[in-house]
């Protein structure tokens, strides 16, 4: 079966970095463009980065500048380097691959503190 599996959130201060890693296998993997999605309590799910097979990264407004998504095609693995953290980035991270069907990871927690 296709998995995604997620690692990284945690607690961290306003102001402080998270990386999230999402490791995918490689028949999603590959030739998909990866998505990070994040979804708060009471708030409605949010798309916050993409990036394409061929490495084109878009992200929500409110991340430009601070989130980078990349991707490790060697390791079937997309990344979300989180900096400057905010309390309202504070939510359930989930991995997102766009293959025949949508894959999802389970979501991991990030939370910020003020």
């Amino acid at each position: 079966q296709v998995q995604l599996v997620e690692s990284g959130g945690g607690l961290v201060q306003a102001g402080g970095s998270l990386r999230l890693s999402c490791a995918a296998s490689a028949i999603i993997f590959s030739r998909s463009t990866m998505c990070w999605y994040r979804q708060a309590p009471g708030k409605q799910r949010e798309l916050v980065a993409t990036i394409t097979s061929g490495g084109t990264a878009n992200y929500e407004d409110s991340v430009k500048g601070r989130f980078t998504i990349s991707r490790d095609n060697a390791k079937n693995t997309v990344y979300l380097q989180m900096n400057s953290l905010k309390p309202e980035d504070t939510a359930v991270y989930l991995c997102k691959a766009r293959a025949w069907r949508d894959y999802w990871g389970q979501g991991t927690q990030v939370t910020v503190s003020s």
